[in-house]
């Protein structure tokens, strides 16, 4: 097993100012009556565990493709990729309100592109999500040349989608690179003759899931 790529804190620092918020009221409204405090103290609870970001071990394979997101598989077919121009299979990973949203990199792979669209806020299980929702789109190319492109899209409540990776910048599959918050979907863009290792309804875990193998040189 291969050891997580960047450290980082296990409550997302995109989560500390709401964790803040959330915890500081309940703490107000408790001095002046716990019982009412309670409902505060579920919010909290609730910030906390959305912005939880574990550690994960991403497993041995150079040529996996690794899951960007937790959630649920909702999509797994052959489309055109209009990010990097070309037939791609595309696996599809929804995330609801209670996966953990930090965004982590399914390959290794140079950034040879980001693109932010603006866009509607559709349910993100629904397959037209993809092309009309808001969302950001990164195009990552392998040491073995292989194009893979992950799009991060916003989903029916998601008001901000959060990209920290730049053209030109080197990616270690694992590695976090972005954060969504509230329910959404990450699509992952493959090159044709790859093997997907997943099929719809299937639950995945950011870096510790396999979805497919890229193409053998």
């Amino acid at each position: 097993m291969n050891k997580p790529h960047y450290p980082h804190p296990v409550i997302a620092k995109e989560g500390w100012p709401f964790l803040a918020i959330s915890i500081v009221a309940a703490l107000i409204v408790s001095l002046w009556s716990f019982a009412v405090s309670i409902p505060f103290w579920i919010i909290a609870l609730f910030v906390l565990q959305f912005f939880r970001d574990p550690r994960r071990v991403a497993p041995d394979g150079d040529n996996l493709v690794l899951s960007p997101a937790d959630g649920r598989i909702v999509a797994v077919e052959e489309v055109y990729d209009i990010y990097a121009q070309r037939d791609a299979i595309k696996i599809s990973v929804f995330m609801n309100v209670f996966n953990v949203h930090s965004n982590r990199s399914p390959v290794d792979g140079t950034v040879k592109k980001v693109q932010y669209f603006s866009g509607r806020f559709f349910n993100a299980a629904l397959d037209k999500a993809s092309l009309e929702n808001e969302r950001n789109a990164m195009v990552l190319e392998t040491p073995n040349k292989h194009t893979v492109t992950a799009v991060q899209v916003a989903g029916l409540v998601a008001k901000r989608i959060l990209c920290y990776a730049k053209q030109g910048d080197e990616l270690k599959r694992g590695q976090r690179y972005g954060f969504i918050r509230f329910g959404s979907r990450v699509d992952v863009y493959l090159p044709l003759g790859s093997r997907p290792r997943v099929v719809i309804g299937d639950k995945v875990s950011a870096t510790s899931t396999a979805l497919a193998d890229l193409p053998a040189e």
